[in-house]
């Protein structure tokens, strides 16, 4: 057996170590022998704070609106309190219409962002309004912070001649603005993740915007049970970017529980995993989520890399107009939850302890924002859609492919052969603009 000699021993790292079949000592380049220390007694770990406690939980507000003790409260005057309040209040508003008028037949889908007001509007409050949001489902309450209009929010779910996120040809609460800064919703779960990862990038990029703005992704706590959880946070890692990840864990993707979608510590115990800076926020309490974002924010910007954010919430609302939630979870459990601790009461307490809030100002916000919403689903609900023929615009960049004209053309030809005939078909055709009449031509 060939053996090193004394001077190789000598000079030999303590990253040598012997080989089980010749004895050789060889190089382990990927042991992190600097920052790990040597142990020599089995210590399996299961938390990320090294022992048996769990993450803890960021909050400055109790559940009836009290600063706890030695929290400090971001500076928030009463004009900025009842700007929250109101977008906080604005969203079970517009759920509780839109979810009615998907009942009566006049859209086809709908989702509530029931229990979850303090995480949505608290973040977008945090985050600059040049900062790229690349969100999940139950987003539109960044959008409406940012002054995305009712009238914008109608012409979406209806998919009216005004819808700009997508001409009509998307689902409802699929939002997009570019003028807002907000991307467009897609279906597929997760896919925003990687994609803010690669925003992130491009921000870091620019030379206009590095060090000014970061991606900011939501996503919900079962979302991040797909593969594109893990590659957007690696992308992010390795290639170090200013995306932060927000995850709501509202403690069901769907009919499935947080308790049987993971056997860890949540989402937050992932973000040490990939070196990334990481923080659980009681995502009920609005003024918590505004300090974590704010700080999360800073950190994205001033150390170029990513941040992850777990808000732990709970969602009150069905999933979607598709859900009966009762099915998995009992009645009473909801209502425990809305009674004990909804984030929008919770807030409200303690602008009523400053002095800024009182009876009548809730009735009188609560029938405005009402009205409001009306008003402008009742326009809404008015208008046709789009030209029939915008079905195949803006689908790629670039001069039309031979697929998208062959559709046109075969659309067409149906359309002059059944439209002017069969009832079924004049009656559809009359809901858009034009009548169809661009693809008679």
């Amino acid at each position: 057996m060939i053996r090193p000699s004394n001077s190789l021993l000598a000079r030999a790292p303590v990253v040598l170590r012997r080989s089980f079949s010749t004895g050789i000592p060889r190089r382990n380049d990927h042991l992190p022998t600097t920052n790990s220390p040597i142990i020599t007694k089995l210590d399996f770990f299961n938390s990320v704070t090294g022992n048996d406690t769990q993450i803890p939980t960021y909050r400055l507000l109790d559940g009836v609106g009290k600063p706890l003790d030695g929290a400090q409260l971001p500076e928030i005057d009463e004009a900025f309190a009842h700007r929250l309040y109101s977008n906080m209040q604005l969203l079970p508003t517009l759920d509780n219409v839109l979810y009615n008028v998907q009942r009566q037949g006049k859209i086809s889908f709908y989702m509530t962002a029931h229990g979850e007001e303090a995480t949505i509007v608290g973040s977008a409050a945090a985050l600059d309004m040049q900062d790229e949001v690349l969100g999940q489902y139950r987003e539109m309450g960044v959008l409406l912070w940012r002054g995305f209009t009712l009238d914008s929010v109608m012409a979406q779910c209806f998919g009216n001649e005004e819808d700009t996120s997508g001409k009509g040809r998307q689902m409802p609460v699929h939002f997009g603005s570019p003028e807002h800064h907000f991307h467009t919703i897609s279906s597929p779960l997760a896919t925003q993740i990687p994609q803010a990862a690669g925003v992130a990038y491009a921000l870091r990029r620019s030379p206009t915007r590095r060090s000014k703005n970061i991606a900011a992704c939501f996503f919900g706590e079962g979302a991040a049970s797909e593969g594109d959880f893990h590659a957007g946070l690696m992308l992010a890692s390795t290639i170090p970017s200013p995306a932060l990840f927000i995850a709501r864990n509202n403690g069901f993707a769907i009919s499935t529980p947080s308790t049987e979608q993971y056997n860890g510590d949540g989402i937050a115990s992932r973000g040490p995993g990939y070196g990334i800076d990481t923080l659980r926020v009681d995502g009920n309490d609005v003024l918590a989520v505004i300090s974590a974002i704010r700080e999360a924010r800073k950190r994205c910007l001033e150390q170029g890399r990513a941040v992850l954010v777990e808000a732990m919430t709970y969602r009150v609302g069905h999933h979607s107009t598709s859900d009966d939630s009762f099915a998995y979870r009992a009645r009473s459990e909801v209502e425990d939850r809305k009674r004990i601790d909804n984030p929008i009461t919770r807030f409200r307490l303690f602008m009523e302890s400053r002095g800024w809030w009182n009876n009548d100002a809730e009735t009188e916000l609560k029938a405005r924002l009402k009205a409001d919403v009306m008003k402008a689903f009742k326009r809404a609900e008015t208008m046709k859609r789009a030209e029939l023929g915008e079905l195949f615009t803006d689908v790629y960049g670039g001069q039309e492919p031979w697929n998208i004209k062959e559709q046109r053309q075969e659309l067409s030809r149906l359309v002059k052969k059944y439209g002017t005939i069969w009832e079924p078909w004049q009656k559809e055709l009359s809901k858009f603009r034009n009548n169809g009449q661009d693809l008679m031509k």
